[in-house]
């Protein structure tokens, strides 16, 4: 977990750690302010600055179900040891089904090296399915035709930043625990006119309001966060669709080490996208040891 890699060091250390845990992080700004790709959705309906905060936040993640699949790209940035390491994802997503499929990369060492050394690492697939994230060309000893599953229900930040990505559902289904929102105004995002709000998300409420298959890994998160308070920015079009979504999480890699922060953020689009997901069959699954990094 990130949560105990972070106590290494900085540089190449860090980057071996987070790319041995199969964390991804990214730059708040990511995507270039705002912006990002794949407008073309067609404009909504409803004025949603009009309604309440509250309300439309807390009804985001219906509103994706109801879009079914998207387009994704996701962002973690995190800091090990005074060293910025930023991870990023590319994918799709289907709300309906709650799964997913993504290609994630890991960074560059200083030295120009990726985590894995002169050889190069080759981008991670991540599957992700309710209570499950299934990695391929995971390294770390796992033969490359290979998958790992993991468990987020077992894990102690639900997978909010395990994986490196923020399962889109899990991104969503936090807004049903926002309090203390207030609205920024509207700006463009890839050309759509969206609606900024900020607010406060608390784990607790969040799990307690979330949908059975995302309650598990919440419920485990709010256990395994030394702060429930999850500070956000949302970005919602006019038919409340939830177009960006950036995360900041607090935890402690131990009970005497530093707090560590994570920013996570999520970019949806192409709405409509028809998304199919394979999970791997059991023997397609690695049940040896997973060398340490």
């Amino acid at each position: 977990m990130v949560v105990q890699q972070c106590r290494d060091g900085g540089g190449a250390r860090a980057v071996r750690a987070l790319a041995a845990a199969g964390v991804i992080a990214v730059t708040a700004g990511c995507f270039g302010g705002d912006g990002g790709g794949g407008a073309g959705d067609g404009s909504g309906q409803r004025a949603v600055a009009a309604d309440r905060p509250l309300d439309l936040l807390g009804r985001a993640a219906d509103v994706l179900v109801e879009a079914g699949g998207a387009e994704t790209r996701t962002s973690m940035e995190s800091a090990a040891g005074g060293t910025r390491v930023t991870i990023r994802g590319q994918g799709a997503y289907d709300f309906r089904k709650q799964l997913g499929r993504l290609r994630v990369v890991l960074p560059k060492d200083a030295a120009g090296k990726d985590a894995a050394g002169a050889g190069g690492h080759r981008p991670i697939t991540e599957l992700l399915a309710p209570g499950a994230l299934y990695m391929k060309n995971r390294g770390a000893g796992v033969p490359d035709d290979k998958w790992v599953r993991i468990d987020t229900t077992g894990l102690k930040d639900g997978n909010l930043v395990t994986g490196g990505v923020t399962d889109p559902m899990a991104a969503a289904e936090l807004l049903r625990g926002a309090a203390d929102v207030t609205y920024a105004g509207k700006t463009e995002l890839a050309g759509v006119t969206v609606h900024h709000y900020r607010g406060v998300a608390d784990l607790g409420r969040a799990a307690r309001a979330a949908s059975p298959q995302s309650r598990g890994a919440l419920s485990a998160a709010a256990k395994g966060f030394s702060k429930d308070a999850v500070p956000f920015d949302a970005y919602l079009d006019e038919d409340g669709r939830l177009r960006k979504v950036r995360h900041r999480f607090t935890f402690s890699s131990d009970a005497r080490g530093p707090e560590v922060s994570v920013v996570s953020t999520l970019l949806l689009y192409g709405f409509g996208l028809p998304v199919t997901v394979t999970l791997p069959d059991e023997d397609a699954i690695y049940t040896g040891e997973i060398r340490q990094g």
